[in-house]
């Protein structure tokens, strides 16, 4: 039980909200379409490159939903990624997230430098992962989150676990889980139903 209450207790104190992307706002699948591909071509072919590949992904609405409501309780958002992806700065772009990080391998020093450029504290930061290159940001966040299947070592450096596994409402469990330590969750749900988000889509 100390183990929760200690996360509630950080929760309160988080104003930035930062998250990895595959196996935490997607279920970690990646899908590749070649550009251009048809049935003479050989996939083999020394020709083909990830260049000449499309990289898309999924994303689940209720997460979506979740960074809007993060926003209108006063919450900044942010994503570090290994990976680069065009689907992921189009999502990020559709849900006016603030601090985008793509290709990065070093996440510890990522989440410091986007906390400084926020003028904000390592405590006032939570960060989401699910695989062992986020345990550096979870180290140096206030608030360590873990998805239901991260892997064992990401357990172990976690706050809190969600009840959802990554790209199925992880995200959204996180923030309910922060909102409502700090008591702004029906006021959130409220001004988002009455229109007040400003996002795109879910």
């Amino acid at each position: 039980m100390p183990k929760r209450l200690s996360a509630l207790a950080r929760a309160r104190k988080i104003k930035l909200l930062l998250f990895d992307v595959d196996g935490v706002l997607t279920d970690g699948k990646l899908f590749f379409l070649p550009r251009g591909f048809d049935a003479g071509s050989r996939a083999d072919s020394p020709a083909l490159s990830a260049q000449d590949s499309i990289e898309f992904k999924g994303f689940h609405a209720h997460d979506g939903v979740a960074i809007s409501l993060a926003r209108l309780a006063g919450l900044k958002s942010g994503l570090i990624t290994k990976r680069y992806s065009e689907t992921v700065a189009l999502r990020a772009r559709d849900l006016k997230i603030e601090f985008v990080r793509q290709g990065i391998q070093n996440k510890g020093a990522a989440l410091e430098a986007i906390v400084k450029e926020a003028g904000l504290k390592p405590e006032e930061a939570a960060f989401v992962g699910d695989d062992v290159i986020d345990v550096p940001a979870m180290r140096a966040a206030g608030l360590a989150v873990a998805v239901k299947n991260a892997r064992a070592e990401v357990k172990k450096q976690a706050h809190y676990v969600t009840s959802r596994v990554g790209g199925d409402g992880a995200l959204r469990d996180t923030v309910e889980f922060i909102l409502k330590a700090q008591g702004k969750w029906k006021q959130a749900v409220e001004d988002y139903i009455s229109g007040k988000s400003g996002s795109h889509g879910n």
